[in-house]
């Protein structure tokens, strides 16, 4: 197992296996949401920048493609169509990359069935992510609530059935 993919442990630097519940990793960042360790603030700062820059060349990109609507000349009512419809699917998807970040989706079908407007307002996407990336590593909060529950939940566990020994007939 390389590095890179083995489980971390947190606290301690014995190199037993780490027991109970593990922090769920979260993408560019691994575990070290946990502890903000591992350049975390650096990694926050730089997708910070990473995900605004990459908004403001998919802006140019729809840009020069609003052009192309125009030396066309495809008609007024193109054009307002596709900036509606860019603008409308951007702030969705803003939207619901947001909530992403601060509670589970209620419908996960639902939301798989959002890929497609998420994928059209990119934009707002990536400006979510941003922000998020300005206050916290995305989804960090709910990741910490969820791993602060499951070990509550470990820690308030009285007589673990797998230990108790078998009953008499």
């Amino acid at each position: 197992m390389s590095d890179d993919k083995k489980p971390r442990t947190t606290g301690g630097s014995s190199g037993a296996a780490p027991t109970g519940p593990q922090p769920e990793e979260i993408r560019f960042f691994g575990t070290s949401w946990l502890d903000h360790t591992d350049g975390y603030a650096l990694r926050r700062a730089g997708l910070a920048v990473g995900s605004l820059a990459a908004a403001v060349a998919g802006c140019f990109v729809l840009r020069f493609a609003y052009e192309g609507l125009q030396i066309a000349a495809v008609g007024g009512i193109v054009n307002i169509l596709v900036v509606v419809m860019f603008a409308v699917c951007s702030a969705i998807a803003f939207r619901k990359t947001w909530e992403g970040f601060v509670r589970r989706p209620a419908d996960p079908a639902r939301e798989e069935s959002l890929r497609s407007l998420k994928t059209i307002g990119f934009i707002g996407s990536l400006l979510a992510y941003s922000l998020r990336c300005l206050v916290e590593a995305p989804g960090e909060n709910l990741h910490r609530t969820e791993h602060q529950a499951a070990l509550t939940r470990r820690a308030s566990r009285s007589n673990n059935p797998s230990t108790r020994p078998p009953k008499r007939k």
